[in-house]
């Protein structure tokens, strides 16, 4: 999934029905969900939360901001946290399949369209920065709306989009492109605040600050300019600070993970777990504040399986299990993986050929309707032969006698693992492929305009409905270097399901050949057809080959 994350603040939240209007613009369009809308009291500000494909999360962040400029007046506003316009802050934050950079330029495009399209006066910061000065928000923001005016004025603060001249009604907003945020709190066996805050001066980036003789009571070291001297902490990219929690009755390190590439949770979780029992003190859980990216949960379920020198490639909802119960995340509440994990949150439920029973996904495939078909049917025998082959792996790594070989066993399941898991998507994938040619060539074609459309979008869907199976011959030709692998060198009580996997293999490249095949002539570009069946052509040869040597190698 291509996910990415925005988290716009605006400048109300006291008025339940503004705040409403505004964050139902939101889900007006398609490929977007709204995950949070949190208000705030004193501070009069409103931080919404929603994700989904890029495009989509662009053009619902334009319309928020409409709404949001035409229903709040800055010049009535007051609160306790720094604020500049309406739109105050509207961060993009990649969560899966796009980067950095990417997210950065797409917030440059929002930026742009704030300033032509909503008339706001606009400024990048962090990631998106044009000017190396305007990174830090703080500095963006500085002086606030009063002082924006003044400011404006000054060549220097030029806006990075739109006009220049300041809107006392709706200030200014900052658009940037961050790293994703997560909050996230550890449960100690203590009431005191004392000792919650001295391991979180351990564990942070800023650390404590420096003292002559005790390190507690001392006087201050400062340096040549009179500021403090800082003792850094043990992790990068963390805040942190520590708090008492009268709800529970308990003392938490509340920590901000600022780059999970840098400092993921895990990392802070054992650096806490280190840092308490130094200090006499015992880490009973934590707790993940918000929702946190499926790829955070998965790095930490292999931490701690490669801790417990386990094959790492078990189901995802294993490895988040492991996750969940070695950093205790479900003490203080359930942690329910569905409503806190961003890409489970955004999933549509049931819409998916693969999120169906078998039982299901068979009748549906027997009745009437043409789709799934047999390209679908071709993936998910792919599947299950390269889950056969992953299968044997995690065995073999997990044999008694040995244990030696984990990490060789595991690092093959990773490969078959791999391998299945694009296979299943490759199963709704075909389909979709065959739906868009239905829908292209129900397109109108009255007009000469109409016609070229309609032509043009035959072509390209058609293309898909090539590139897909093709891709699912690609995948399941290559989970056959796992399931030999298993014949060869796995579990020997298991070698009959590496070859179970390896006749799946092949009978999926032969049956997604099939549906190339009968794709090709639909269309136009006989160069390319030519090309894509003598690719698909060798890569069947290819497959019935590796199939005969595998069988040649069991011995039963």
């Amino acid at each position: 999934m291509r996910v990415l994350e925005c988290v716009p603040n605006f400048s109300e939240g006291r008025d339940g029905e503004t705040i409403r209007l505004i964050a139902a613009e939101v889900e007006k369009g398609e490929g977007v969900k709204l995950l949070d809308v949190d208000p705030g009291k004193a501070t009069n500000r409103t931080v919404v939360t929603f994700a989904g494909e890029p495009e989509a999360v662009v053009e619902a962040a334009l319309r928020l901001a409409r709404k949001a400029t035409e229903l709040i007046d800055m010049r009535r506003h007051k609160g306790e946290h720094p604020r500049f316009g309406a739109l105050d802050v509207c961060p993009l934050v990649p969560v899966s399949g796009i980067t950095m950079q990417e997210t950065a330029e797409l917030a440059r495009a929002l930026a742009r369209r704030l300033g032509e399209e909503v008339g706001l006066t606009v400024y990048c910061y962090e990631h998106a920065a044009i000017r190396d000065e305007r990174k830090n928000l703080a500095a963006v923001r500085a002086g606030e709306y009063e002082g924006l005016e003044r400011r404006l004025a000054d060549q220097r603060w030029k806006p990075d989009f739109g006009p220049a001249r300041f809107n006392a009604r709706s200030g200014a907003t900052a658009v940037g492109a961050r790293d994703f945020l997560v909050a996230y709190n550890v449960n100690l066996n203590t009431t005191s605040t004392r000792r919650a805050n001295a391991i979180a001066f351990d564990v942070r980036e800023k650390g404590r600050p420096k003292r002559k003789g005790d390190p507690l009571t001392g006087e201050i070291v400062l340096d040549a300019n009179g500021e403090t001297v800082w003792i850094p902490g043990a992790l990068k990219c963390v805040k942190g600070i520590g708090w008492f929690i009268e709800e529970y009755g308990i003392a938490q390190v509340s920590l901000n993970l600022t780059n999970l590439g840098v400092t993921p949770v895990h990392a802070a979780f054992d650096a806490t777990c280190k840092a308490a029992e130094a200090r006499g003190v015992r880490v009973t859980g934590s707790e993940i504040v918000g929702l946190v990216p499926l790829q955070a949960m998965l790095d930490a379920g292999r931490h701690y399986l490669r801790k417990q020198q386990r094959s790492t490639a078990v189901a995802d909802r294993e490895v988040i299990r492991v996750a969940v119960q070695s950093m205790g995340l479900s003490e203080l509440a359930p942690f329910d993986p569905e409503k806190k994990i961003v890409e489970y949150a955004l999933r549509a439920p049931g819409k998916r050929l693969v999120d169906l029973p078998l039982e299901r996904f068979t009748e549906e495939t027997a009745s009437e309707s043409v789709a799934p078909g047999g390209g679908s049917v071709a993936a998910a025998i792919g599947a299950f032969g390269a889950a056969l082959g992953t299968m044997v792996a995690n065995l073999s790594s997990h044999k008694r006698g040995w244990d030696e070989r984990w990490e060789e066993f595991s690092t093959w399941a990773e490969k078959g693992k791999a391998a299945y898991a694009e296979l299943l998507a490759l199963v709704d994938k075909d389909t979709d492929a065959f739906n868009a040619i239905v829908a292209a060539r129900r397109m109108p074609r009255t007009t000469d305009a109409e016609k070229a459309a309609r032509t043009a979008a035959i072509e390209a869907a058609t293309r898909e409905a090539i590139e897909v199976p093709l891709r699912v011959m690609e995948v399941a030709l290559s989970s056959m270097d796992v399931l030999r692998a298993m014949v060869e060198t796995g579990n020997p009580s298991s070698v009959s399901d590496a070859a179970v996997g390896a006749l799946c293999a092949r009978s999926a490249v032969m049956g997604a050949f099939l549906n190339v095949r009968i794709n090709v002539p639909g269309l136009a570009d006989r160069k390319a057809a030519a090309a894509y069946v003598a690719r698909g052509e060798k890569m069947q040869d290819d497959a019935i080959r590796r199939e005969r040597e595998i069988l040649d190698l069991v011995k039963l």
